[in-house]
């Protein structure tokens, strides 16, 4: 599992992956120190939730919300189930997202927009792709999709180096919709994190790419 960090560059700089001990399980995931929340994480039984904004539709922010929804994604894999603890998580005043949960080899879709919560069984052994609904229209995440399995079926079998160079280079020159993006003073891509998950290790890669680039390895 792999993903791209896109987010206003006046955010302080996240903290590197680091293994926290938390009911009992040790997980591991980068931290936003603005909120204490994260965007990826994963825990030592190879359980891996990624989150991204906003749920199917772009949605108006309020701008206050009780919870972050980084603390939320945290809750989630801290939890014995993540997937039974989302179907009684107190989602009141927070922020429409999206979650991309993997737990016990099956794969979920988890949504959030501000008054229901969906939850989608996806196929674990078949290639997805996912775009911000709040950076992304319908028409660019459908480009994006397509630029994505094209690379899947010209790239097989697939390493985890190749997807990692898919999320660095792809449409490289296109700085606004090109899988890192560079949005001027605006947003950037300010990190990709990649979770390689085994049959007896979990390993998380985190590449900073600013304010500069910074690699980091942890393993559970």
């Amino acid at each position: 599992m792999t993903s791209n960090r896109d987010e206003k560059i006046t955010r302080p700089v996240a903290l590197p992956p680091e293994i926290y001990v938390a009911d009992q399980k040790k997980i591991v995931f980068p931290e936003d120190p603005l909120s204490g929340g994260s965007w990826f994480t994963t825990d030592e039984k190879g359980n891996t939730a990624v989150l991204l904004n906003g749920a199917k539709q772009k949605h108006i922010s309020r701008g206050s919300y009780r919870k972050s929804r980084g603390l939320i994604l945290l809750e989630l894999i801290k939890a014995a189930s993540p997937i039974t603890h989302w179907t009684t998580i107190n989602l009141e005043n927070i922020e429409p997202f999206t979650v991309m949960l993997f737990q016990a080899s099956e794969l979920y879709l988890l949504r959030w927009n501000g008054h229901h919560r969906e939850t989608t069984s996806l196929e674990a052994d078949r290639n997805h792709i996912l775009s911000s609904s709040t950076l992304y229209t319908k028409a660019l995440q459908k480009q994006r999709e397509q630029w994505f399995f094209d690379f899947m079926a010209r790239n097989r079998p697939v390493s985890p180096e190749t997807l990692l160079s898919f999320h660095l280079y792809t449409e490289k020159e296109d700085k606004k919709n090109g899988l890192v993006i560079d949005r001027g003073n605006l947003l950037k891509t300010l990190s990709i994190t990649q979770c390689i998950i085994k049959k007896d290790s979990v390993t998380m890669h985190y590449r900073q790419l600013f304010p500069n680039e910074k690699l980091s390895t942890v393993q559970l």
